[in-house]
């Protein structure tokens, strides 16, 4: 089958014609019908994050079972699916406690085994969910990170109705979380981004756009705030400047949720920006696999808009995935671009 490859850090992808994987007596096989190419895929291009090499990318995915192992019961040959890139045993005390993300055994789909940019992957049936008819194959591959991530910053961040939340990255992420956190009651929801096309956007989902380009984020927000601040930052970007900026724009109390991936360092005022405020930094770690259940009725209910998110669809090509994730490295305009193998 068709894949594409990732074989050394800090090298392009390759295209490569592997074996079709075979399912084991728990596992299913997917012919994969939309995979997203996250900015996380980037980093695991240039080495941020560990790879086990060689490795297919692509953990955003949704297709078509082909064919399932001997003890697999819930689902058939046909059916509509996305996957859980999280694969984890479910026995260990982290998988027992509903903190499965910290699983002591377990992998994620295109960074530990290979993930979806190829025609099939395979994958134990227990992470596996089932995609209403009504959901396209790119929205539900874009849920399985990008809008998935996006809630478990949201849960971390303990968003509440009548917050003020500030959003730092208007991409894929940013999208779900502008939605999300006005569906869950926020008063206000800030949207900071240098890209005036995803400024709009955000825009248009309810949120008040703040150029980083044009002013300070930070200044602007207090200013629109009254001086007080926000509740909860989100920073879906992974950059030291934009992560400092959400602990600046905090309010008294307020929790600053970082999901964004960066190797660099943060710089901040523990008095000024923490303590003065008893202010929260917090760690965002993927996502708990009941929220992506949660996650597909929302799309299905016509209440999480993912249409203006994927913004383009590219085939399962070497050097066209290599631009993605080139633009991806410089921040560029786009939004979501997915894998369509078909």
């Amino acid at each position: 089958m068709k894949s594409v490859r990732l074989l050394q850090p800090g090298h392009a992808l390759v295209g490569e014609s592997v074996p079709a994987p075979a399912p084991g007596p728990q596992d299913v096989l997917v012919r994969v019908r939309a995979a997203g190419i996250c900015h996380s895929d980037a980093h695991y291009r240039a080495g941020v994050a560990p790879t086990r090499l060689p490795c297919t990318l692509g953990h955003e995915v949704s297709g078509i079972i082909e064919a399932c192992g001997g003890r697999v019961t819930d689902f058939r040959a046909g059916d509509r699916v996305c996957l859980n890139y999280l694969v984890t045993c479910g026995e260990c005390a982290y998988c027992r406690t509903g903190n499965e993300q910290f699983c002591v055994r377990g992998e994620m789909i295109g960074k530990h085994r290979d993930g979806g940019f190829a025609e099939f992957i395979c994958v134990p049936a227990r992470g596996v969910l089932r995609l209403p008819d009504r959901v396209p194959f790119e929205h539900g591959a874009v849920l399985m990170c990008s809008s998935a991530t996006a809630l478990h910053a949201l849960n971390q961040a303990r968003v509440a109705r009548g917050d003020t939340v500030a959003v730092f990255g208007a991409g894929g992420l940013g999208m779900s979380a502008i939605q999300l956190a006005l569906l869950r009651g926020a008063s206000k929801v800030f949207a900071v981004d240098i890209h005036p096309r995803k400024l709009e956007l955000a825009q248009r989902f309810g949120a008040t756009p703040v150029d980083g380009r044009a002013a300070d984020a930070v200044a602007e927000i207090r200013q629109l705030t009254d001086g007080r601040g926000v509740d909860a930052a989100l920073e879906l970007i992974g950059l030291p400047l934009t992560m400092a900026q959400a602990v600046r724009s905090l309010a008294i109390h307020g929790r600053a949720a970082l999901a964004g991936l960066t190797d660099g360092q943060v710089s901040f005022s523990p008095y000024h920006d923490l303590l003065n405020r008893e202010a929260e930094i917090i760690g965002v770690s993927d996502h708990l696999h009941g929220e992506l259940n949660e996650l597909i009725g929302l799309v299905e209910r016509g209440e999480l808009d993912l249409s203006a998110v994927v913004t383009r669809t590219v085939p399962l090509d070497a050097a066209v995935i290599n631009r993605v994730l080139d633009e991806l490295e410089a921040f560029g305009g786009d939004v979501r671009a997915v894998v369509t193998p078909a």
